[in-house]
Order: structure tokens, then sequence, then C-alpha cells
């Protein structure tokens, strides 16, 4: 079975594949894409679709991983993150891929026990139940939490 984990943003978007066997759970990928501060937010969220279309094709995920909106203290970007969370989820339902959805909290206590754990325990933890070294960008590592999240629940 293979996992899609989704960290949305409209300036970075945090993506993981992971890979369950009987026994185990391997990263197969991780990064993010990068949109360019130069183009238009329309441009931005198609390239966002575009590249969502080709991790779906290269990697042939079983299911989507993505985290739900529910909070945000900044409104200023609450909208952008919105509406790359829309063409993330269009890429993937044109392509017939299963959704999940978690929230930040639900991902933290499935992760550490702890629904307010910081970025840092939950990068600790990942490492620690995974038995591998994160990447160094917050976006990759809460797609590859959010994913594993999911893993814990099915």
């Amino acid at each position: 079975m293979f996992i899609l984990g989704i960290d949305p943003g409209i300036a970075i978007t945090g993506y993981a594949i992971l890979q369950k066997t009987n026994d185990s759970i391997v990263v197969i990928a991780s990064g993010a894409i990068k949109t360019s501060k130069n183009k238009s937010e329309h441009e931005r969220l198609a390239e966002l679709f575009d590249d969502i279309c080709v991790l779906i094709n290269k990697f042939k995920p079983n299911v989507a991983v993505i985290e739900q909106l529910f909070y945000f203290k900044n409104l200023k970007t609450i909208i952008p993150v919105a509406e790359a969370r829309g063409a993330i989820v269009a890429a993937l339902t044109k392509n017939h891929i299963l959704i999940k959805e978690y929230t930040p909290l639900q991902v933290k206590q499935t992760i550490t026990g702890y629904g307010r754990a910081s970025k840092t325990q939950v990068k600790q933890m990942t490492e620690m139940i995974l038995n591998c070294k994160m990447p160094k960008l917050d976006d990759t590592v809460d797609a590859i939490a959010i994913a594993l999240c999911h893993l814990r629940h099915i």
C-alpha cells in the first residue's frame, strides 16, 4: 500500500510517499513543491495541481492524506492555504485517489500521544517510529507525519 501525505501551502506544499507492507513502513520519497512568488496566484495553483498529478502518476498511491484546515490565527494565510488545498483536492479527485483528512491536533495526538506537541516533538517521534532521519523542512516532516497518522488509524 502506498500513502501520499500532503501538507498544503501556496508557497510550499510538503509531500511524502510511505509504503506499508505487512511488517514495515518505509518512506519511499519526500520533498516539497515550491511555487514561484513571481507568478500570479492562479499560475501557482495550476502549478501545484500539475505537480500533484505528476506525483500521483509516478507513485500511484492507494490513498492521499491531507491536513484539514480547522483554525488559523493569521487570516491573511487562511485563504491562500485553502485555495492550495482546493487545487490539491481537485488533482486527487481527478485522478480517483481516495482522500483522508486529519487535523494537526489529531496528527500530534496520534504521533506523540499529546495533541499540543511541538513540531520538534513530532519530528523526533516520527524519526523514532520510522527509524530514519527526517528532512529539515517542516512542511515535508508534516507530510510524513500525516501519512503515518493515517497508517496508525487503519
